[in-house]
């Protein structure tokens, strides 16, 4: 199965289910950016409600342009606070030291497109999961992909849902669905492939 998506920040849990069934993952460069979308944005736990970590962009998310010339607007220092925002949350978890010092140095590095912050997320995840699909880059928007290929650029939540797993304000606020992968990892570690698979 061939799978043609958008550069997500930190995919949710939903998206990498279906990523790593696929034999390979096409991600679209050259697509116009959608506002309310998760090209910017990915949500993880909260002690109180799951939080939205968005990354800021020049001009706003009123953007019309294709991802790969979307802008960060790194002048709001944001990647301190998404990086203060994840040790708050996920200090206790079961695996975040494990994954702590590589991706601190991830939240670090200084990114001018958006497009790079995203391939550095999903190629951190990558290194994590060890998955057998190929992943592929391409620069020249196609609208249809026929039947032949799932199309996952219009979906806003990625379904389906993954099953429950433990997660650390589970007994505050319930079980939450559909975090960003951060979250998963965070919680199962090394187990996280295997969960994703099944």
């Amino acid at each position: 199965m061939t799978i043609v998506s958008s550069f997500l920040t930190f995919p949710n849990t939903g998206w990498w289910m279906q990523a790593v069934r696929a034999d390979k993952v096409i991600l679209d460069t050259a697509e116009h950016f959608d506002k309310m979308s998760y090209r910017n944005r990915y949500r993880i736990s909260g002690a109180n409600n799951s939080i939205l970590l968005t990354v800021p962009l020049v001009n706003g998310r009123n953007q019309h342009t294709p991802m790969a010339e979307v802008l960060i607007h790194n002048a709001e220092r944001w990647q301190v606070q998404h990086w203060r925002t994840l040790v708050s949350v996920y200090k206790h978890s079961p695996y975040f030291e494990h994954y702590e010092p590589e991706l601190q140095r991830l939240f670090e590095q200084q990114f001018k497109h958006l497009l790079d912050f995203n391939r550095a997320g999903i190629q951190w995840v990558l290194r994590q999961l060890k998955p057998g699909f190929i992943m592929e880059e391409t620069s020249v928007y196609q609208k249809d992909y026929g039947d032949e290929i799932t199309d996952l650029r219009t979906q806003k939540k990625y379904a389906p849902a993954f099953k429950k797993y433990y997660q650390v304000f589970e007994d505050r606020i319930g079980f939450v669905p559909n975090l960003s992968i951060l979250d998963l990892l965070f919680s199962e570690g090394p187990a996280t492939a295997e969960l994703l698979s099944s």
